[in-house]
Parts: C-alpha cells; sequence; structure tokens
C-alpha cells in the first residue's frame, strides 16, 4: 500500500510541475468527451422533437395514405418520396368504409394545396387544407374559437366557406372579426365561417398559417379532382391496434379489388409503428457518429502517449536512480500508468462538465430560434463519454508506462 501511495504522489508531483503539457494533453481528452456527449445529446433531442411532432397528432391513431404499388410503404420511392407523383385511387368512400369497423371511433380526410388568397389590397400563399368537416371532432387541437366551423352539410353542398387559421386571420383582418368576411380564392368567394385557435407548427408547417375548407369544395370547384391524400382514424382499443390495421387493409384491399399484397395502392400506418422505426434509425445514427467522434478520443491518446514517451526520455535518470535504491518494476509502471490514467479521468470530468454546459447553450440557441428542443445530457452518455476516456488513458498509456518500468539502472544512470 505504501508503494502504491508513493507511487500515486509521484504522478501527481509531475502532473503539477509541467502543468503546460498536462493542460494540452488534458484538452485533446475533454474535446473527445465532449463530442461524445454532445453527440448523444443532439441525437436524443431531435429524435425527441421529432416522435413529439408525430405524437401531436395523437398516439392512439393509425393513418391511411396512398402508395406505389409494389413498393415498401418506407421506402423513398413511394408517393411522399417522389415530387409530382400522385395516386388518385385513394377516395373519400374508400375511408368511410375503414370507418365502420367496429375498433374505430372518429376520423377525417384531407388534401393539402396552396392557393393565391386576396383579401381587398392584400395577397398571400397560404396553405390550403380541405378537410372532411368530422376534423373538428376528431382532431382535438383543429379548434375553432372564433365563429363555427363548417359542416358535412356544407361539404355535400359544396358550400364556399372557410375556417381561418389564427396567424392568416390577423395578416389579413389584425383585431377586427373576421366572421362573415369574404375572400378570395383562385378567383373565387369564400365566406368565413370560423377562426381557429393557435395551434403552432409542426415541423415546417404551420397550422397557422393555414386556411381550412370543405374537402370536397377544394376538389371539385379548386383542383378539379375526386381522391384524398390521407385519412387518419381514431382507434378505441389500443390493445387491438394490429387487429384494427389488417381490417382496415382488408377493407382497402377490397374497396379496390385489390387480391395481391404487391398490388397493394395504399398504406396503413401507426404511430407505434413510426415510433419503433424511428427508434431504429436514430440507435443506427448514434452509433455511426459515435464511432466518428471516437476517433477524437483516439487523437486525444495518442496526445497522452506522446507525452507518456517525453516524460520518460525526461525523467530517464530519476528511473535509474529509484531503481538503484530499490524500486520495483512495478512500482515505476504504477508511476507512469497512473500519470495516464490521471490524466483521463480529469478529461472525462471537465469534458462531462463542458458537455453539459454546451448542451444547455445548444438548447437555448434553438429556442431563440423558435424551436422547442431539449437535449439531455442522460446517463447512458455520460458513462459512454467517460469510459471511452478512461479506456483511452489505460490502452495508450500502458506502452510507455512498460517501457519506463523495463529501463535498467545502470543504463538510465549512465544517461544522465
Amino acid at each position: 500500500m505504501y508503494e502504491l501511495i508513493i507511487s500515486i504522489k509521484l504522478a501527481f508531483g509531475n502532473l503539477r510541475s509541467n502543468f503546460g503539457r498536462t493542460i494540452l494533453s488534458l484538452l485533446g481528452i475533454v474535446i473527445g468527451v465532449v463530442s461524445v456527449i454532445l453527440v448523444l445529446a443532439l441525437g436524443s433531442g431531435v429524435k425527441g422533437y421529432i416522435v413529439g411532432q408525430i405524437e401531436s397528432f395523437g398516439s392512439n391513431i393509425i393513418e391511411i395514405e396512398p402508395k406505389v404499388p409494389e413498393v415498401d410503404k418506407n421506402s423513398s420511392e413511394n408517393v411522399s418520396g417522389q415530387f409530382g407523383k400522385q395516386i388518385t385511387t385513394f377516395k373519400i368512400e374508400n375511408a368511410e368504409a375503414v370507418a365502420k369497423i367496429s375498433n374505430i371511433d372518429s376520423w377525417y380526410g384531407g388534401m393539402m394545396s396552396q392557393q393565391i388568397v386576396s383579401y381587398k389590397n392584400k395577397n398571400k400563399q397560404p396553405s390550403m387544407m380541405g378537410m372532411t368537416a368530422s376534423v373538428f371532432e376528431a382532431d382535438d387541437k383543429t379548434e375553432v374559437v372564433s365563429g363555427e366551423p363548417f359542416t358535412e352539410e356544407d361539404d355535400r353542398g359544396l358550400k364556399q366557406v372557410i375556417v381561418l387559421g389564427s396567424k392568416i386571420k390577423k395578416d389579413f383582418f389584425g383585431d377586427t372579426d373576421a366572421i362573415g368576411q369574404n375572400i378570395k380564392i383562385k378567383g373565387q368567394t369564400f365566406k368565413v365561417k370560423g377562426v381557429l385557435k393557435e395551434r403552432g407548427s409542426s415541423g415546417v408547417f404551420d397550422y397557422d398559417n393555414t386556411i381550412y375548407l370543405p374537402i370536397r369544395t377544394l376538389q371539385k370547384k379548386i383542383l378539379g379532382i375526386d381522391y384524398i391524400q390521407f385519412a387518419v382514424f381514431k382507434i378505441k382499443d389500443m390493445n387491438k391496434l394490429e387487429l384494427t390495421i389488417l381490417e382496415a387493409t382488408d377493407v382497402m384491399r377490397d374497396e379496390h379489388n385489390i387480391r395481391e399484397t404487391k398490388d397493394d395502392d395504399f398504406a396503413v400506418n401507426s404511430i407505434a409503428e413510426l415510433k419503433e422505426i424511428l427508434d431504429k434509425v436514430f440507435n443506427v445514427v448514434d452509433y455511426l457518429l459515435l464511432a466518428l467522434t471516437s476517433i477524437s478520443l483516439v487523437v486525444g491518446g495518442v496526445g497522452i502517449m506522446n507525452v507518456m514517451y517525453v516524460a520518460v526520455t525526461e525523467r530517464t535518470f530519476e528511473i535509474g536512480l529509484r531503481k538503484s535504491i530499490g524500486a520495483k518494476k512495478s512500482d515505476i509502471l504504477k508511476q507512469f500508468l497512473f500519470e495516464a490514467i490521471f490524466l483521463t479521468v480529469l478529461g472525462g470530468i471537465f469534458g462531462v462538465a463542458t458537455g453539459f454546459l454546451l448542451s444547455s447553450v445548444f438548447e437555448k440557441l434553438a429556442f431563440n430560434f423558435g424551436f422547442n428542443l431539449e437535449f439531455p445530457v442522460t446517463l447512458k452518455s455520460v458513462i459512454v463519454g467517460f469510459g471511452f476516456s478512461a479506456l483511452t488513458g489505460l490502452i495508450f498509456g500502458i506502452y510507455p508506462a512498460r517501457k519506463a518500468s523495463q529501463l535498467s539502472p545502470m543504463e538510465a544512470l549512465r544517461k544522465e
């Protein structure tokens, strides 16, 4: 034990006496540990943000959207991954048939577009959401705070009525009442029937800069089409989710006279499934980024090894002197190995502290740019970062420490 204490004291003494070199050695390890912690924190934050945006639609839903036949629904070759590609076989009537499944509570279907909208001398091009009237019941966040929503009768009667998002209402009408006012869409007059509660954005889509109108009105009077882009269904019992997805798939195949799976021109997705896919994607990304950031730790380890080599060269006489008065190889080995371990442990501590600080800074920066992102420094990231640091020091400190312990007393004293 006494020899161990002596080795520790000598290691600390050498690090203090070569303060500048110690700081430079620490810097490489600190940068590596900070990189590991920030990569995991940023990955966790982005994943949490994306999952939160998905869950903003509700966690107890399934969605049906068109799909290119003979292409996997998650493939980039699908409709959502191909600009300008449209599958026109998904109709409102198909969604109504799916809605009759016993485990489905409520639903809504929709179609997105962008059109020039004008009021007096103001022109804008907001998003247009052609929706079934049931959206106001099925989507809790689509809430009318002024006026009233359009109805099923308005939809089937192709009425030219709209409900404004809070931002587009303010842009056109300011603080004055918008209900009953007329605006022009593609040269046609539409009456404002309601105004939505402020909702915010989901990714790049701004709900508050959106106009809702009956879907059949958008289809027939503006776009000249008869298909929809998506339908969302709320599930009563999530324990029957898989069964409900199978039933919805069977109904859609019957509606489209499809007999083989490869010919499916639709995809049935659930939030649970999307979250599972995201987990797999982010896990792969985390491992890849960790592999890249570990390079900085290896570089830091090489720096420690070089510093240790210099220390061995500079202290050859000291090593010889210690050995000549009875120090064993193991004592010399422990002294130099402790120096490497102390460097990496200190680097790990400073790296973890810096990682906490920088993650908070990035959170504030994201908030200032309008993104409600959190970058949590988890126990996993601390363990990985600190563990990599300690392992690096141990691996790169062993060889120079062993070389020092192998020096013979006579050779060491003679060199001095």
